[in-house]
């Protein structure tokens, strides 16, 4: 096994057991983020399998919600896992992460569909994402502490770097192995039961990532702790029932981490969700640079998201300007169309029609009808009262009428300029993301570091970013406007670099072997 002491560990020369540290601590994490995101990316043959006993629609919205309960319970695994890893140790807990996140994987790949076993089958497609949820809750903490822990003064930065680069791997991982598979077997056989092999890749994933980290040994900072008898008895409660320690996790939370996810999110997630749902395109020192990067990404996110439109959908823009569209209805009869959980039900004639405007990306604008009136949508100079059991059709025939495309048209992409203005967001997404884990890891003393850094990490990355998409989708569907969804990253962003700026410190030069 890979062995260091605390000294070495301050040493500036990159050791092999530090390389090993940082390749068997990333590649594992690249593994686990590959086996949370086929599940995104596969979203919509998952909708056909799992939830076929409902409405197309309604099948990819309780996919995509299953997705978002992974979100949901990784401040829980960061609790659960975070925990443990103070009080037995950041080698063996994430061990057990990864183990959870493979097999959960694995499952869903052999799970029987909805055809077979009926409402059970999406049942435990739930529970295997919760499980997913959870194990991803505890996996980042542990990693990202554990390379820290190894890392010379003044390089904590450099080497849990390669911690942040394992989300995007992670996701460009599965991307790759599911266009491979897919072209080598054909969409039919994919559709059919292809789909299954990503995920039960999973279990050779597991298994080389299981092999390469028990090569590892704990902590050095961890391993001295424990052997002076000096580590948390109660993470949970030092953490966050001292409100000092309690402070600097709520300003982690609100100055950095929602600010980071945001971005990252919207970086990522939105921008490959804006184009392929919204415009239709075939399927962040550390507190300096975070407010530097959120202050960037305030003043662009709208050019950016409107570039896309430009490059990658021109017909799309121009139905937008010469065909303006107008939702003229009683405000009382519209609700604000905010999917978390798939009960909510959104069935007035104003909520039908503007989920219809929005599932064809068209912007309209909101007039006020007096109370009692019919709901009326005005394409162009046509009008169209809702309600009736033909609207939708009716709406659909007029917005395709008045130029508004189904779909992006490939001849008209221009491909160059949209990957310039996704590469931007992307190094957004960098300059917040790549310094984040380190300054965690110094924010909190070792005694409770894994429990501390875990919490606002995964409520700011798993609620702000991951319930992203529902909640740009239901400002949209409110204002009309394809863009108005950018306020809430450009918000929460915005917010983040106000409280950075103002309360939180500049941790580069702590020393980390404090208890």
């Amino acid at each position: 096994m890979a062995t260091m002491t605390v000294g070495s560990a301050r040493s500036g020369a990159m050791t092999g057991e530090q390389r090993l540290v940082i390749f068997a601590s990333s590649l594992g994490t690249v593994f686990e983020w590959y086996d949370f995101y086929i599940y995104g990316t596969l979203g919509v043959i998952l909708a056909s399998k799992f939830f076929s006993g409902v409405a197309p629609t309604a099948a990819f919205i309780f996919t995509l919600l299953a997705f978002a309960a992974g979100f949901a319970v990784r401040p829980f695994g960061a609790l659960i896992f975070g925990r443990l890893g103070d009080l037995v140790g950041r080698k063996y807990t994430f061990l057990v992460t990864m183990t959870l996140m493979g097999i959960g994987t694995f499952l869903i790949g052999v799970l029987p569909t909805y055809a077979s076993w009926g409402i059970a089958a999406p049942i435990l497609l739930i529970v295997l994402r919760l499980v997913q949820g959870l194990a991803l809750g505890g996996e980042y903490g542990g990693a990202a502490t554990y390379v820290a822990e190894h890392a010379p003064h003044g390089k904590r930065g450099l080497y849990t770097s390669w911690i942040q680069t394992t989300a995007t791997l992670g996701l460009f991982m599965a991307l790759l192995v599911i266009l491979g598979i897919r072209t080598a077997m054909g969409e039919t056989a994919f559709n059919d039961w292809g789909w299954r092999i990503p995920f039960l890749l999973s279990a050779i994933l597991l298994v080389i990532s299981i092999w390469i980290r028990l090569q590892l040994a704990e902590s050095p900072l961890f391993q001295k702790m424990k052997e002076e008898g000096t580590q948390s008895k109660a993470p949970l409660k030092e953490a966050f029932g001292t409100w000092s320690n309690a402070k600097i996790a709520i300003l982690a939370l609100l100055g950095a981490t929602a600010g980071e996810a945001v971005v990252w999110y919207g970086g990522q997630f939105y921008a490959l969700f804006f184009l392929t749902q919204t415009i239709k395109v075939n399927p962040v020192t550390a507190q300096i640079m975070i407010a530097i990067a959120l202050a960037i990404a305030i003043m662009t996110y709208f050019p950016l998201f409107q570039g896309i439109t430009h490059f990658a959908n021109p017909a799309l823009e121009r139905a937008l300007a010469t065909s303006p569209v107008t939702v003229v209805a009683d405000p009382a009869t519209c609700s604000f169309q905010l999917k978390l959980t798939g009960t909510e039900s959104y069935t007035t004639p104003c909520d039908v029609a503007k989920s219809a405007l929005v599932a064809r990306s068209v912007n309209y604008a909101n007039e006020t009808a007096a109370a009692g009136s019919p709901v009326v949508v005005k394409v162009g100079g046509q009008s169209l009262t809702a309600g009736t059991p033909t609207f939708v059709k009716e709406l659909n025939d007029a917005i395709t009428k008045h130029g508004y495309p189904a779909s992006a048209n490939p001849a008209e992409i221009n491909h160059v300029m949209t990957v310039v203005l996704l590469t931007i967001l992307v190094i957004y997404v960098t300059m917040v993301y790549g310094p984040i884990a380190a300054w965690l890891v110094e924010l909190f003393p070792t005694r409770i570091r894994y429990t501390g850094m875990s919490l606002p990490y995964h409520i700011g990355n798993g609620w702000f970013g991951g319930f992203l998409p529902a909640t740009v989708f239901a400002i949209v569907a409110a204002t009309g406007n394809i863009y108005s969804g950018l306020w809430y990253p450009i918000v929460v962003a915005a917010g983040s670099f106000v409280i950075a700026l103002i309360f939180l410190p500049e941790t580069k030069d702590r020393d980390i072997n404090r208890i």
